[in-house]
């Protein structure tokens, strides 16, 4: 009897850093306040997304802080892995970081089509809906990017 030979396994994508330079100063300034905010969220309790979107939601003056905040505990559960985040002030740009950038950008634009995609490309449908809340109600609350 001759056994099967299992299929060559496609390499894993790889995704390049982006340098920071790549990007707007304002959009380096937002990732910077967005990776402050995630290293003191490192060692608080994870933020269900479906709660705290129905808490924020209900308050209209939330400070973009709670926002950001809320954001940088739940991205995990709505990616359904980590997110790579350097450091503060890092040249590097992880994938995470670049893509959650590109999602801010679209929204501040207005650019439904592209919004849209981002967040259909990595977010699983049960999360869609909050997450696209979340980084909306970010971006009114930061300058254009």
């Amino acid at each position: 009897m001759i056994a099967a030979r299992p299929a060559p396994r496609a390499p894993a994508p790889r995704h390049d850093a982006a340098r920071l330079s790549a990007f707007s100063p304002e959009a380096a300034a937002v990732l910077n306040e967005l990776r402050h905010v995630a290293l003191r969220c490192r060692a608080a309790a994870r933020t269900d997304l479906f709660d705290a979107c129905a808490v924020l939601s209900q308050t209209p003056n939330v400070a973009r802080a709670a926002y950001a905040e809320v954001l940088m505990k739940s991205l995990a559960q709505a990616l359904g892995a980590s997110p790579v985040l350097h450091r503060p002030n890092v040249a590097e740009v992880s994938f995470d970081e670049a893509w959650l950038l590109r999602t801010i950008a679209a929204a501040q634009a207005d650019d439904r089509s592209s919004f849209l995609f981002l967040i259909r490309s990595r977010v699983p449908h049960t999360a869609r809906r909050n997450l696209g809340f979340l980084i909306l109600s970010l971006s009114e609350r930061f300058s254009q990017i």
